[in-house]
């Protein structure tokens, strides 16, 4: 007989269950909890879809830097506002109202920068308005942009940035500009973005078309400080090391290397320099002689004790007619170049001229003579800074390194390359500084090479090379009164040479590789193809000086536009510039032409004793090439970065509505004013001609710099402002 069952109670029941498969259901849980905390990471970690899009969208840009075909959807990314309080850095400080608050706004990355100018702006005619302001209501409000025609094309900073021989890493990182991104130029959405005032801007296929608003906010204030840096009172900021690590032995970049956020501050005089009242000599006497104080530093005096062609004598420092770095004096050097190569024929046949390195300044004044105008570039080693004594003089000059990345000059611009005693080794790293110098030299060009010694392996990989590139040799002499060696060689002026190398290398460039390119582009290790198509520059030998300057030849475009813009600076220059603005002329030597467009306004000029630097900035059609075939010069430049030069290099800037064709450009618009201060000397004039709204709120920042307002002029939207500046301690 067996026992009765119990009954199974409710709880029994459940503690039975709860017994069961324990594991698995800690398993499933677990399984539950990992994927929820995945799901959480990824949505948190995760770009946004529209980020997605621009980053693939610019890496794709970047990796084709030549095209621009159709266009791509873009990204608008907003920074946060501006605090109302004030800004400042290390060198310097700006205070602005609270109303200053400003979004940052980036479109596409595009290696190609696209330009906001239309050129029908300049056909403008002279109606015997003194300062020729009609035609121009409106133009740069509204500007519409033809996608088909060739601009300046920037280059990849960021990509070449590591080839740069020995640069520190500390200086690798923190230099780049805030307005590229990985290097290249930021163009405008091609969707329609917010403008900073509320207005849109809209770009459809091939055009754009932007509405541009104010450039400088007119509630702002601004107090000043001067520069507190290692390169004191001649601080480049592009080529300077200002590094915080301290103790650094070199003192320039090996590669143009910007600060990230422009400099707000102003460069100190020298000591004791431009004399109590901001005083300096003027042309011709700053031919022989300069105000020593202006220039003086350690390494110049000491520089000054080993040679002849410069004394200090008082207060000035004085370069005798009879005394030169070159035995027998650079006039007889001159003849027997000349005799060497007749077909050079100084200022004739030879207009344009690069000098490598600088030395007395003695070559470039005896050119300018017979009428050959010559650039003296100073390399980033010339830590004498004889390139400065050479502007204060009165003689051109740039300052730039000179290693990995291409010099800011167009392919074919200079009809002879002169380098004496400059200390570069052409041959090595594969010659690609000889390949930079055939780029930018003239087919047919001249390339004058002397020496006192040279080694014979030098010499022998010199012959080589030589023979690589084609270049023909012309003469190799030794010149018994000036004990050196004297080298003339030619570039070749057609393709056909190419072919009869038995070694291809270096290489004849690719189809794609823009010759014109030089901004933050790196040298190539290929030689150019000797232009042959008519549309091509370089084709033909300039006409001789000075009929070049009115030249026009086949491959210009628009001849009627290159005519109309000469005849309105000259109007204008006779007009208004010479004799209705105040500015005692014969004062006036070394002048800038900040934003020139076919070299019309220094082609006005060209009768004056005054020579100008012509910039091309790299938003801009590429217009540079035929500016130096009318025997003028120039370069290309950002003008949201600073100039290569020294402080205090030019008598005169001019500004022809370089602002507001810059809005949305640049970061700090402001501190390219701290760069014309920093490139004006003490007495300096401003000429700026610009929309009304850009003009009123520049006014004020130049009283905030204690400059005088000479002139003021408004007609309808358009106005003209001339200021000068006053000394300052």
């Amino acid at each position: 007989m067996g026992f009765p069952r119990q009954a199974k109670s409710p709880l029994s029941t459940i503690s039975r269950r709860a017994t069961l498969p324990v594991g698995l259901c800690a398993k499933l849980t677990a399984v539950v909890i990992l994927g929820l905390l995945f799901i959480l990471i990824w949505s948190f970690f995760s770009p946004t879809p529209d980020a997605l899009t621009a980053q693939r969208e610019s890496f794709s840009e970047i990796a084709e830097p030549a095209a621009r075909s159709s266009p791509s959807k873009s990204s608008t990314s907003k920074a946060s506002h501006s605090k109302p309080e004030s800004k400042s850095n290390k060198n310097g400080h700006l205070q602005q109202s609270g109303s200053n608050s400003r979004k940052k706004k980036h479109g596409i990355v595009s290696n190609v920068t696209v330009s906001g100018q239309n050129l029908k702006e300049f056909n403008r005619t002279n109606n015997g308005d003194e300062l020729d302001l009609e035609g121009n209501e409106g133009s740069e409000r509204s500007e519409v942009v033809d996608g088909n025609d060739q601009t300046v094309v920037d280059g990849k900073e960021e990509g070449f940035r590591g080839e740069s021989e020995g640069e520190d890493e500390g200086e690798k990182n923190g230099d780049e500009d805030p307005d590229l991104e990985g290097g290249v130029d930021i163009k405008m959405s091609e969707t329609e973005e917010e403008d900073e005032d509320g207005d849109t801007r809209s770009k459809s296929k091939g055009k754009m078309r932007k509405n541009l608003g104010p450039l400088f906010d007119s509630k702002a204030h601004y107090s000043w400080k001067l520069c507190n840096v290692r390169s004191k009172h001649n601080y480049i900021p592009c080529i300077d090391i200002e590094s915080p690590k301290g103790k650094i032995q070199r003192y320039r970049h090996l590669e143009r290397s910007c600060p990230s956020v422009p400099p707000m501050c102003l460069v100190p005089l020298p000591p004791d320099g431009y004399g109590s009242n901001g005083t300096t000599l003027h042309w011709p006497e700053s031919r022989t002689k300069i105000l020593y104080k202006n220039v003086e530093h350690p390494k110049l005096v000491a520089y000054l004790k080993t040679i002849t062609w410069a004394l200090v004598s008082g207060e000035y420092l004085v370069f005798p007619h009879n005394q030169s770095n070159v035995i027998g004096g650079v006039g007889h050097y001159l003849e027997s170049i000349e005799e060497m190569v007749p077909d050079i024929e100084w200022g004739k046949n030879v207009r344009v001229v690069l000098d490598i390195g600088v030395t007395d300044s003695s070559f470039t004044a005896s050119l300018f003579d017979k009428g050959v105008l010559t650039l003296s570039l100073g390399l980033k080693d010339d830590l004498v800074d004889l390139a400065q004594v050479a502007l204060e003089r009165g003689f051109p000059a740039i300052v730039s390194p000179f290693a990995n990345r291409r010099l800011p000059f167009p392919s074919g611009a200079f009809d002879a390359i002169h380098c004496s005693g400059c200390k570069i080794h052409w041959h090595a790293h594969g010659g690609k500084r000889l390949l930079e110098m055939n780029r930018i030299l003239r087919p047919g060009g001249y390339f004058v090479l002397s020496h006192k010694h040279n080694s014979i392996e030098e010499e022998e990989a010199m012959t080589s090379l030589i023979a690589a590139i084609c270049w023909n040799v012309l003469a190799d002499k030794t010149d018994e009164v000036a004990e050196v060696g004297v080298k003339i060689y030619q570039k070749p002026e057609s393709n056909s040479i190419y072919e009869l190398r038995r070694k291809r290398n270096p290489p004849i460039c690719k189809d794609n590789e823009n010759a014109d390119s030089a901004w933050y582009i790196p040298v190539g290790h290929c030689l150019h193809p000797i232009p042959t198509a008519i549309e091509q520059h370089g084709t033909e030998w300039p006409a001789e000086w000075p009929k070049r300057l009115e030249s026009y030849p086949d491959w210009l475009s628009d001849k009627e536009k290159v005519k109309a813009d000469t005849k309105h600076w000259k109007a204008a220059v006779d007009k208004s510039y010479l004799t209705g603005m105040g500015i005692n002329w014969t004062n006036i030597r070394n002048v800038m032409d900040m934003k020139a467009i076919y070299g019309g306004f220094a082609a006005a000029l060209s009768e004056q004793e005054v020579w100008v630097m012509n910039v091309v900035p790299v938003h801009a059609p590429n217009t540079l090439p035929y500016i130096y075939e009318r025997g003028l010069f120039g370069v290309y430049h950002d003008w949201c970065e600073s100039f290569g030069s020294y402080p205090r290099s030019y008598d005169l800037l001019h500004a022809d509505h370089l602002f507001s064709r810059l809005k949305n450009r640049c970061n700090q618009p402001v501190a390219i004013v701290v760069e014309m201060d920093r490139l004006l000397r003490p007495g300096g004039w401003v000429i700026v001609r610009d929309k009304v709204v850009v003009l009123e709120p520049l006014e004020e920042i130049f009283r905030s710099l204690n400059w005088d307002i000479h002139m003021t002029f408004f007609q309808d939207k358009e106005g003209i402002l001339v200021a000068q500046k006053t000394w300052r301690p």
